[in-house]
């Protein structure tokens, strides 16, 4: 029987790591992570078997979202490991390289982005602020039913409760941005996502921002105080604060495609 293929699945650059540290880790086969250094730094790999991480096989198993949503989660475990020790760059999900000499060659190629990354993410951490329309019902006024009968009063009411939503939104939607503008003047960078839908984020109320923001760890007091001050300021939104979080939206793409089993371009 040919033996199976064996490439390495990419989680994250960073600086240094203990052995001791990557052994406690465990990867996308079930096994413990490992190091492969170059260029002075390292990038921490899990053995990943090709005939299932390689590059048609991933392809089609990144169309199965029960499959898709174990491999985030297990590759996501190992880089909020890495990241309580330091800083790290998140590689994006599902980039394999057929080796180790590969990921040894990515490093040497993106050397420089990378320390400049991790110098960058040094002393910092991601948190989240999503911000959603808090609960009340839009409520108008039935009135008498005046000229045209029932059906002219019923078409008038629902016509002004379609407004009535409207302008509500259009108050929520400026109090978001007030709310991240307000962060950002705290945080060292800010980012905004679309909003997820009731469906991912779990919540009975509308999402209006999902922010993300580098915080210094000096800072993240006054930080936290801004965004207890901000929930106070905006009683249409109930602000929600989570973290920290690895860096995923302060990293800049590197050339690397998400599926390589060859030289990227």
């Amino acid at each position: 029987m040919a033996e199976v293929p064996v490439g390495a699945w990419l989680h994250a650059v960073v600086r240094d790591a203990d052995p001791a540290t990557l052994a406690a880790i465990r990867g996308m086969d079930g096994g413990p992570v490992r190091a492969v250094s170059a260029a002075g730094l390292v990038a921490v790999v899990s053995s990943a078997s090709l005939d299932e991480y390689g590059e048609e096989p991933l392809r089609r198993n990144l169309e199965d979202l029960a499959w898709l949503e174990r491999a985030a989660r297990a590759h996501h475990a190992v880089v909020e490991a890495l990241a309580r020790r330091g800083p790290v760059v998140p590689a994006r999900l599902a980039t394999v390289h057929s080796d180790d000499e590969r990921v040894a060659q990515s490093l040497d190629a993106r050397r420089d982005e990378l320390v400049h990354t991790l110098d960058r993410l040094t002393g910092r951490g991601e948190w989240g602020v999503k911000a959603y329309l808090a609960p009340g019902e839009v409520t108008v006024g039935t009135g008498t039913t005046g000229a045209g009968g029932v059906g002219t009063a019923y078409l008038r009411r629902r016509r002004a409760q379609l407004t009535a939503r409207e302008e509500r939104q259009q108050v929520a939607s400026a109090a978001a941005d007030a709310v991240h503008v307000a962060l950002c003047e705290v945080a060292v960078a800010g980012r905004r996502h679309a909003p997820q839908d009731r469906r991912l984020s779990g919540a009975s109320a509308p999402m209006v921002l999902n922010g993300a923001y580098l915080v210094d760890v000096a800072t993240l007091p006054s930080f936290t105080d801004m965004v207890g001050s901000l929930n106070g300021r905006h009683p249409g939104l109930h602000l929600e604060l989570t973290g920290p979080w690895p860096a995923y939206s302060f990293v800049v793409e590197g050339p690397e495609p998400a599926l390589t089993g060859r030289e990227p371009g």
